[in-house]
């Protein structure tokens, strides 16, 4: 085409807006987005799975210990690493920053190919205020400390404004100094605000300032929300404030009563409304998904024993009527009862998470579980260097990473299915050996592999529906029958089943597993001890 003076101006504005939307989609930060029946996070603009590992506390405080470490978890199939970060550190004297270990940090997880989330040390973690800088912790006139039982404690309280205030600032610096380095390249892909915050040792703050404030009147805007959300508040914190009246004015005693519950409600304000602060200041910013996470415990353990006023299901609700900077409210899920925790924190509006979890062979199992049946966005097994350098130094083959490694070949499938809700995932053991649920006009009968007399010991895994009368499963441990939706009809057959992988997205054929693999034609079988991909094709015919 010939270009003349005359069409020059068009070409410039055609140019411009190019330019313009190729910036835009460079610039695009990661947020969560919901694509039909998951939410999930976009990076770059396609949904992002994180196979993550968490570090111990103290490992990504010094860059040299760092280096080896890198490459371990790159072998072990993570894309992200969940990294300590804390206030300390970034901010030794008031008002003065260095970003040194953040950029090295950033530096190194490019060179690894790794992604990172960042964990905001900063008033709290663990309840306690350890990592607060040494200027926070000695000034206890400017930046208060709870008390226990008449005396102060190491915890900095959420009351304190100044402390707040302070908090806020160094976050918001930090994230104004991520976003310089690293918002077109997206390497920091969400951030964590403060670590299992909660009153430990007693099951609220009793300063001068706290008990004035819980002698005062219950906040309109935390009433406000309770009527406006009754329908859907978690169980326990609805029946508490049934029990007292339903009252919409009053003290926290006259509203929640005269407990160790009301305190926790009281706390969870407290804390709820002093990192939602924190958070929006960052986020102010740059403009990323950020989250808490929290230390469980069970329903009948008195506040205190655990973080009294940390995010726990019974006052996520409290949280959320604090304010809307708090993305993700996640579980630090160590307990036994994992599926039971994974659906209390896997609600509306509010996507699966989980930070930290175990690793080794459970975390292997969990995965499956966690992104498959509940369509997490991610999963981060606590003290993962550790456990790259375990197995990296026995030469045993390490069963999380042997997972990631699967996961990560069905990444892209397994997103597009949880947009399209037609993804299931199981965990089973000898207490729990069946699982039986509806897909693609079909119940599938999932139960404990066992064959030649010999039962799994454990099994997991997931499967897709592909198409009609087609399924892809991944996984180990289990064997599947069909049955058809209705029943009365044709019968269901085996037509053949393969093995096989994936390699940039494209399907590679192995072994055709018809025969002792599949029992005789009788199961979908995912032998123990090694996890595979496996597709089925199924027949209909008539008796």
């Amino acid at each position: 085409m010939k270009i003349t003076i005359r069409m020059l101006p068009i070409l410039l504005v055609l140019a411009g807006l190019d330019a313009g939307l190729a910036l835009a989609q460079q610039t695009d930060a990661p947020h969560l987005e919901k694509r039909g029946a998951a939410t999930q996070l976009v990076v770059d603009g396609k949904p992002f799975l994180i196979l993550g590992g968490e570090l111990r506390n103290s490992s990504s405080s010094n860059l040299d210990y760092m280096k080896p470490i890198w490459p371990r978890l790159e072998a072990m199939g993570l894309n992200t690493v969940v990294t300590p970060l804390s206030w300390e550190l970034i901010e030794p004297q008031e008002g003065t920053f260095d970003f040194s270990l953040v950029d090295g940090l950033i530096d190194q997880a490019r060179a690894a190919h790794e992604r990172i989330v960042f964990l905001w040390l900063a008033s709290w973690k663990n309840g306690m205020s350890s990592y607060a800088p040494v200027w926070v912790k000695e000034d206890t006139n400017r930046f208060p400390r709870e008390m226990e039982f008449g005396r102060p404690v190491e915890i900095l309280s959420p009351l304190g404004k100044a402390t707040e205030q302070a908090d806020a600032r160094a976050f918001a610096a930090l994230m104004r100094h991520i976003k310089q380095v690293d918002g077109s390249q997206h390497t920091v892909l969400m951030m964590q605000v403060e670590n299992e915050v909660g009153v430990l040792g007693d099951s609220r703050d009793h300063s001068p300032a706290a008990n004035a404030a819980f002698d005062g009147d219950v906040p309109a805007k935390l009433t406000a929300y309770l009527q406006a959300h009754r329908a859907t508040l978690y169980p326990d914190l609805r029946e508490l404030w049934d029990a007292n009246g339903d009252k919409t004015s009053g003290t926290w005693t006259d509203v929640f009563g005269n407990s160790e519950r009301a305190d926790e409600v009281f706390m969870a304000w407290q804390y709820g409304s002093y990192i939602q602060a924190v958070a929006a200041a960052g986020k102010a910013e740059y403009d990323i998904p950020m989250y808490v996470n929290t230390w469980l415990e069970g329903e009948t353990t008195p506040p205190g024993q655990y973080p009294s006023g940390g995010p726990e299901p019974r006052v996520y609700d409290v949280w959320k009527a604090a304010g809307s900077s708090i993305d993700i409210y996640s579980p630090d899920l160590y307990a036994s009862d994992f599926i039971a925790w994974c659906r209390r924190y896997h609600r509306e509006g509010n996507p699966l998470f989980m930070p930290e979890t175990r690793g080794d062979a459970a975390g292997a199992a969990n995965v499956f579980y966690a992104l498959g049946e509940e369509a997490g966005i991610g999963i981060s097994p606590f003290g993962i260097d550790t456990e790259a350098n375990m197995y990296a130094q026995s030469g045993k083959p390490d069963p999380l990473a042997a997972s990631y490694h699967l996961i990560g070949e069905i990444e892209p499938l397994l997103l597009e299915h949880q947009s399209a809700g037609d993804v299931r995932g199981f965990t089973l053991d000898r207490d729990h050996s069946t699982v039986d649920f509806a897909m693609s006009g079909y119940t599938l009968h999932v139960s404990l592999d066992n064959i030649f007399g010999g039962q799994a010991k454990s099994g997991f895994g997931l499967i897709m529906a592909m198409g009609k009368d087609e399924f892809l499963g991944a996984g180990e441990g289990f064997r599947v029958t069909f049955t058809p939706r209705p029943e009365s009809g044709p019968q269901v057959g085996i037509g053949a089943i393969t093995e096989g992988k994936f390699e940039n997205g494209n399907w590679i054929p192995g072994r055709r597993l018809n025969g002792d693999e599949d029992d005789q034609g009788n199961f979908w079988r995912f032998a123990p001890r090694s996890e595979t991909i496996e597709k089925i094709t199924l027949y209909r015919y008539t008796q």
